[in-house]
């Protein structure tokens, strides 16, 4: 895992480097930051598999793709209520690292000092035919992942 400097977050870290983590840290979390539509038809990761769930809270929301100006209250309340900590690892993921990077940018400036962006998304980066999910991402690393 890759480091930022202080004041910052926690750094870049692979799909698979998140999911190794996610697996070994019981209380570490994953947070899907997509929209309510890329969950429903694109698809969320499944840790089922690790006994954990992942939290989904909207950075932008579709169609204007307007920040959500309360991710951060929001977030935060929900880790609270689970007992989920400062000092705890969370994970931030979206399509392709983007508005992970954004979320877990502001959830440090909330004083959560273990924010790692999943730098390459669910989908990852366009290919050269303009597909996602072939080159980088959850998807790609063949990580479990299930469709509504």
């Amino acid at each position: 895992m890759s480091r930022s400097p202080a004041g910052s977050f926690a750094g870049d870290v692979t799909a698979l480097e998140a999911f190794e983590a996610l697996s070994s840290e019981p209380q570490s979390v994953l947070i899907d930051v997509r929209t309510k539509a890329e969950w429903g038809y694109v698809g969320i990761p499944d840790l089922s598999s690790i006994g954990k769930e992942i939290l989904l809270v909207e950075w932008q929301s579709f169609p204007a793709m307007a920040v959500n100006e309360d991710f951060a209250e929001v977030l935060s309340a929900e880790l609270t209520r689970r007992g989920i900590g400062r000092e705890t690892a969370l994970f931030f993921l979206c399509r392709s690292g983007v508005r992970s990077l954004a979320a877990a940018n502001a959830m440090a400036a909330e004083g959560f000092d273990r924010c790692f962006n999943v730098a390459g998304g669910f989908e990852g980066p366009l290919d050269e035919d303009r597909h996602r999910g072939n080159a980088d991402g959850w998807k790609a690393a063949g990580l479990p992942w299930v469709q509504s």
